[in-house]
């Protein structure tokens, strides 16, 4: 059961109207569907329109933000729950452990960051919950991309790499995700004999 979701996005609203868009698509969804929001306190970029949008349908938002970011990113003054903590690593503990899952919209590399080290404690069995990804207009295709190559030389299974949820729209990503379950599945690939390395 989907009770709240993490939401990791950018601090700037990027270049294309469709991020904007799908940030207040999203929102929408999440309050429509009576799933609180947990995000990163922001009141700038597609932070603040997401949590705007879920606020506007009647939603619920916990901001979580560090001390020396609350006024550069300007914490949303309409948070349901604003949470401020001393550091990235406490923020990022904290969103965690109030989610049920995790879903990624277009961001930069503080957005990939977390992204990442959710989907690594995901494949090392650190959580069970579900990593959406909302690959709106294409913006994370040469990531995907660069995953499948990962898979092909061999520094990733197929089945760690299908661990993240990719969908275009929210409406067809939450369904998936309210389904998921965690495979049982061992980190390490297969062990490679010296003798083959050589």
């Amino acid at each position: 059961m989907l009770h709240r979701l993490c939401i990791y996005c950018g601090s700037s609203p990027g270049s294309l109207p469709e991020f904007t868009k799908a940030a207040q698509d999203c929102g929408t969804q999440l309050a429509t569907q009576r799933i609180g929001l947990v995000y990163g306190g922001g009141n700038v970029g597609l932070m603040g329109l997401l949590a705007d949008a879920v606020l506007a349908a009647g939603g619920e938002v916990i901001g979580v933000i560090p001390h020396h970011l609350a006024n550069k990113e300007l914490a949303h003054p309409g948070a349901t729950e604003m949470h401020r903590v001393g550091t990235m690593h406490e923020r990022k503990q904290l969103m965690a452990d109030l989610s049920d899952g995790f879903i990624v919209l277009p961001g930069g590399i503080g957005t990939l960051e977390e992204m990442f080290e959710t989907l690594t404690w995901l494949q090392l069995g650190l959580h069970h919950k579900p990593i959406g990804l909302l690959n709106v207009a294409g913006f994370f295709t040469p990531m995907l991309e660069f995953l499948d190559s990962m898979v092909a030389r061999r520094f990733l299974k197929q089945e760690h790499r299908d661990l993240l949820l990719v969908e275009d729209d929210i409406t067809t990503l939450l369904p998936r995700m309210a389904s998921f379950k965690a495979p049982d599945a061992n980190k390490w690939l297969d062990t490679v004999a010296r003798e083959d390395l050589r």
